[in-house]
């Protein structure tokens, strides 16, 4: 193992466990803040149906005492147990209900006259309606706690100790807190020690203060507590937490490793091209324009292709690119210009109606020594600027200042301008007539429409009718059947073609040689001779 692939190796790993780590700590922030909120809002909604739980109690006990303060029977007579008992049969959430004499329970359903304690009881809490509660009491003793008395004048109710059956506690507790009205204090009632000294149990309010996660609900009688420490909140979700933390690693570690794979191959390929542009090792291949009306050769496009270093073909849309990025797209038309030239300098002295056209990129319209460049290069290989056609797409001309000023100076020289690949972008009648252009090529995704419903057939029209108004040339690109080259021929303008049907890209050598053959066609069969 060589040491550069070491340092790859080296490099692929820290970035992988890097991002492993980063996205691991980043999901766990995420799910412990998820887990937080959705503790705090299931903490919310138990609030309130504790509250509606309660509420649905205290509505039947206070109409049961009602119902028992209205009754014409002496307190305690038999007639007065009798009805007292009616009413506890028919009851959901009451134990029993009697009179109280003072302090002393004088009678119940459940016990009658007899066998009651001597006791004095004494009430937790007076409300504001002047009832009261009475907390534990050994004469309702039961499983889980003890009964506690809610009395109105002399009648009282026995009600089970609430337990909060109707919220989900895992990780939660609950508290019930009372406002005793002449001591003025808040007391706890039924459930847990508040965490917090009352600062979350007298209001309608929710959130985390103090590290306690609660949700509290308030009515004027009373006010329901839910909490959790937020360690046991994410205790009780410790195994998601932990799940989720750790699928969140493993993905910022293949997504490291991925990143760091295509930087280094971005890299690489930078590297590759700029040591092929500036060994000259590119290719530049030449797909012929012809005649459709005669199918005669008139000109080429001149392409660029590249092999890398390990042998694989790169496709002109992927170097580019990087060569425009990189800034040194510059140096590409450079070297396509020599080639041209070199190729093509004879056979454009000898045919002056031969053209060569070639792709500019936006970077070369504000290059400063572009037009010198070109200058130099035609001078020298005595080649007419009108000879060696300029190409630039419609994007192009985003930079509409810096092109205009390029392609007038351009046109000053001789040249010929065409827009390539149009109706891919945003040219309209009057942007084309203000750059000056000489020809469209139309964009082969129009013409692979010919034949079919494509909704772009329908724009073919429009364009060959624009061109026709603005006296432009019509160069139509990617034709590769018969039909297609049947339906531009049938257009009122002599349009030019390229595509497949005639030509691929083909070396120079080749392209000189089928040129030969076709002027000598052309020549034999030419009505003159």
């Amino acid at each position: 193992m060589t040491h550069t692939l070491k340092e790859r190796v080296l490099e692929t790993a820290v970035a992988s466990i890097l991002a492993a780590a980063l996205c691991a700590f980043g999901g766990f922030l995420l799910v412990r803040t998820l887990t937080l909120r959705t503790a705090e809002s299931r903490m919310v909604s138990g609030a309130q149906r504790l509250q509606e739980e309660i509420d649905t109690i205290n509505t039947e006990a206070f109409s049961v005492l009602s119902s028992m303060n209205a009754s014409p029977s002496p307190h305690c007579s038999d007639a007065d147990i009798a009805f007292i008992r009616k009413i506890i049969l028919k009851s959901e959430f009451l134990k029993d209900a009697g009179r109280m004499h003072n302090s002393k329970v004088g009678c119940s359903a459940a016990y009658g006259r007899e066998g009651l304690p001597a006791t004095e009881f004494k009430p937790l809490f007076t409300l504001s309606d002047n009832s009261m509660l009475y907390g534990e009491t050994p004469l309702y003793k039961m499983e889980g706690g003890f009964l506690y008395f809610l009395r109105r004048d002399d009648s009282f109710v026995a009600i089970g100790r609430f337990a909060g059956k109707t919220i989900d506690t895992s990780g939660v507790h609950f508290s019930v807190m009372l406002h005793d009205v002449p001591s003025g204090r808040d007391g706890l009632f039924a459930g847990d020690p508040l965490l917090n000294n009352g600062a979350i149990v007298n209001r309608n309010a929710h959130g985390i203060v103090g590290g306690t996660i609660y949700a509290t609900q308030c009515t004027s009688r009373y006010c329901v507590n839910l909490y959790g420490t937020v360690p046991a909140v994410l205790a009780a979700a410790r195994v998601q937490i932990a799940v989720f933390s750790t699928l969140c690693g493993l993905i910022g570690g293949l997504l490291g490793f991925a990143l760091t794979l295509l930087h280094r191959r971005n890299r690489s390929i930078e590297q590759q091209l700029r040591r092929a542009v500036a060994n000259d090792e590119l290719k530049v291949v030449y797909q012929p324009i012809v005649d459709l009306a005669n199918r005669r050769i008139v000109g080429a496009e001149a392409l660029a292709r590249w092999t890398d270093e390990d042998g694989n073909s790169v496709p002109p849309d992927i170097f580019i690119p990087i060569a425009e990025e990189c800034g040194f797209v510059g140096q590409i038309t450079r070297l396509v210009v020599r080639h041209i030239l070199r190729d093509f300098a004879e056979i454009m002295r000898r045919h002056p109606d031969f053209h060569v056209s070639i792709n500019v990129a936006p970077e070369d319209l504000s290059d400063p020594e572009f037009l010198p460049m070109l200058d130099h290069a035609l001078a020298v290989a005595k080649i007419a600027a009108h000879s060696l056609i300029i190409e630039i797409t419609e994007s192009s001309t985003a930079r509409h200042e810096v092109a205009m000023d390029t392609i007038l100076r351009l046109r000053e020289r001789g040249h010929l301008i065409h827009i390539d690949d149009f109706g891919t972008g945003y040219s309209s009648l009057s942007y084309l007539h203000s750059l000056s252009i000489d020809a469209i090529k139309i964009d082969r995704s129009f013409t692979q429409a010919v034949g079919t419903e494509g909704i772009t057939v329908g724009i073919l029209p429009q364009i060959l009718s624009m061109a026709d108004a603005l006296n432009l040339q019509v160069i139509v690109e990617g034709i590769e059947t018969s039909e297609q080259a049947k339906y531009f021929s049938g257009t009122e303008r002599q349009a030019l073609a390229q595509g497949w049907l005639f030509s691929r890209p083909i070396p120079a050598e080749i392209f000189r040689h089928a040129l030969a053959e076709d002027q000598a066609t052309h020549e034999k069969n030419s009505p003159e001779r």
